[in-house]
């Protein structure tokens, strides 16, 4: 039985372990706020569940999209899945990392450890030839019997934005793209306004990923080198925590302590005003 994994695996990875007994396979795909919708597929990797999001693992009637859910909901909705204390967890979405990284960063954020991204995605895994099956096909596992324990050092909310933005060990990123976090452009969000936390730094997502795949460790750390300095606990906000889940990968894979906005620009703007 396989017993532990890294925060990314190679396509050829999971090609050789999709039947090992404890490897579950999740398809975290959502739809970009902003993107061509074209992009997502009818097909998934052979033996995948679909790990929603926005239905199953966000509080579905909060007042801002994809708020983290409480670790009673996570560990139902995980169990269902078919998700043990002794699972190996492969999670990947349509457009090569996106959405799958706040896949993976609700497993860290609720205790569960033995979690990859695939890296590339389905693009990678199609480009490779490896098993695909229609989507419409439901697989399923037994209940599992993992207890999601809630570790906070991932997660920043508002109310601490203030004293964070002021305190030197701490460093805000915002993963939006450049013309959104200078205001170039408006927010995607209709009634949203433009603007950028306080001494916030921006660092699109997209830069840390050569095509769908991520950075190699050497250059993510050439990438943080340049923003931040040595010690400095780093959170990432971004529209509404997908694309700040993904520097947060990139952060965890580089070596450096980090956490997630969770509200990101979404709530950041609409509680403050200019």
């Amino acid at each position: 039985m396989l017993k532990a994994i890294e925060n990314i695996v190679p396509a050829e990875w999971l090609k050789n372990h999709l039947q090992d007994e404890n490897v579950l396979v999740f398809d975290a795909t959502i739809s970009k706020v902003v993107g061509d919708i074209s992009a997502l597929s009818n097909s998934k990797i052979s033996g995948a569940q679909f790990f929603d999001i926005k239905k199953k693992f966000s509080v579905i009637d909060a007042p801002y999209p994809n708020t983290m859910p409480s670790a009673e909901q996570f560990e139902e909705n995980a169990q269902a899945l078919g998700v043990n204390k002794d699972s190996i967890i492969v999670i990947y979405d349509d457009y090569g990392i996106y959405s799958s990284a706040r896949a993976w960063w609700l497993f860290k954020t609720f205790g569960f450890d033995n979690v990859a991204i695939l890296d590339g995605g389905l693009l990678e895994w199609k480009v490779q030839g490896f098993p695909l099956e229609d989507k419409s096909i439901k697989n399923g596992h037994p209940k599992g019997n993992f207890k999601a324990i809630y570790n906070p050092d991932n997660v920043v909310h508002f109310e601490s934005l203030e004293t964070i933005s002021k305190d030197d060990t701490y460093k805000i990123i915002d993963a939006r793209s450049n013309d959104r976090f200078n205001c170039i452009v408006a927010e995607p969000r209709a009634g949203l306004r433009s603007g950028t936390i306080p001494s916030s730094s921006s660092l699109p997502f997209n830069m840390v990923l050569n095509e769908n795949k991520l950075k190699s460790k050497e250059e993510l750390q050439s990438i943080f080198k340049t923003l931040v300095k040595d010690q400095q606990h780093l959170v990432f906000s971004c529209g509404s925590g997908i694309t700040a889940s993904v520097l947060a990968l990139a952060a965890t894979v580089a070596g450096y302590k980090n956490s997630v906005y969770d509200g990101s620009w979404t709530e950041y703007g609409s509680l403050t005003i200019v």
